[in-house]
């Protein structure tokens, strides 16, 4: 059996349109079967992967390093949480301090507000990136988590905008497993398109040596904040989805753990990688789950505690560290899935299983 042939365009095109027709049965039979707590975490997995992708385009494909993502995911929550919610739900939040008139009666469809909200934190992006990509490496990383923390403190204090630290409870349910499952797919279809096009080579130009990408006539600045502008965007949808599946938002989701667990799943996954994004965003998505039972009292053998919050993301911190000393390429490294790759995996299995036998 051969392995080193390559698919024809028309077999490329029937296998893919084959798993995608899968995909799409998958996704709707998992909302119907699945149980209201599973069905979240899976679309969970969702959001985390469009996340991860739009902080990989800026530190996997750009070769910049940035830690302001949750503070682009909180202008976009709270940016469509503002527009979809109805005055009498407004009303009922803005208990303390009556919100701005501008904003009391203002209620759209969810979709305007989405873009919306990807647009205000793409604005936001710009403003941002601007100034502060003349920045490298850990100065950039150092300004912009310290722009996500003054949108937090924002925030927090914008009492007749945002409600304060009180957040804003009962969004409309609009994130549903079709939605959120979309536009994963369409995040993941644009991120393709972009980096396989002349300017995803760009990118990657100025990732492996800027001064040779402006050697070679590329715009090194214009490159850089456009892709900070549309990582921005896609982070503001996100935390868009975010905000309406759990119903609620406030200024402590949007904390720099909530970054560490995006750039977690870049690092596992692979800087580089559209594939590793996905695999890892779903991986980590669920082992965070399952290792929640850490984080309460243990009765082992040897340990016995009564409860340490935060055990679990010493876990996940310590396999971060034995990826960035072992492994700083990743699940994926820069490599992205193929037929031909999938093909030679299951060739090389049966070949493992037959020696075996």
């Amino acid at each position: 059996m051969k392995n080193n042939v390559p698919f024809s365009k028309k077999q490329r095109f029937i296998l893919s349109a084959a798993a995608c027709v899968l995909a799409v049965i998958f996704v709707v039979v998992a909302d119907r079967v699945f149980s209201s707590f599973s069905r979240r975490i899976f679309n969970l997995c969702g959001i985390y992967i469009i996340l991860a992708l739009s902080l990989n385009l800026v530190n996997g494909f750009t070769g910049l390093f940035s830690l302001g993502h949750a503070g682009f995911m909180a202008i976009g929550a709270y940016t469509s949480a503002l527009l979809t919610m109805s005055p009498a739900q407004k009303e009922m939040n803005f208990f303390l301090a009556p919100i701005v008139p501008a904003l009391a009666g203002i209620e759209i469809p969810f979709i305007p507000a989405l873009l919306a909200a990807g647009l205000a934190a793409a604005l936001v992006g710009f403003a941002i990136g601007y100034p502060v990509l003349r920045l490298r490496d850990d100065y950039l990383a150092i300004a912009t988590l310290g722009f996500s923390e003054i949108v937090r403190v924002v925030l927090t204090n914008l009492q007749t905008v945002t409600n304060g630290a009180l957040g804003l409870k009962g969004l409309p349910k609009y994130a549903s497993t079709g939605m959120i499952w979309t536009l994963t797919a369409l995040t993941i279809a644009f991120m393709a398109a972009l980096i396989r096009s002349g300017y995803g080579r760009g990118l990657k130009a100025v990732r492996d040596n800027e001064i040779a990408a402006q050697a070679m006539g590329i715009n090194t600045a214009r490159v850089k904040i456009v892709s900070f502008t549309l990582s921005s965007f896609i982070a503001g949808i996100g935390g868009a989805l975010l905000g309406h599946l759990m119903n609620t938002i406030d200024p402590k989701m949007f904390t720099f753990s909530l970054t560490y667990n995006i750039v977690l799943i870049v690092v596992l996954g692979g800087n580089g990688s559209i594939t590793g994004s996905c695999i890892a965003a779903i991986t980590v998505t669920i082992a965070m789950e399952i290792l929640r039972f850490l984080d309460g009292p243990l009765n082992l053998i040897i340990i016995r505690t009564q409860g340490l919050p935060g055990l679990r993301m010493v876990v996940f911190s310590a396999l971060l560290l034995l990826v960035v000393i072992y492994r700083q390429q990743g699940l994926m490294g820069k490599r992205e899935f193929s037929w031909e790759g999938l093909r030679a995996i299951v060739i090389s299995k049966i070949r493992l299983l037959q020696h075996r036998r």
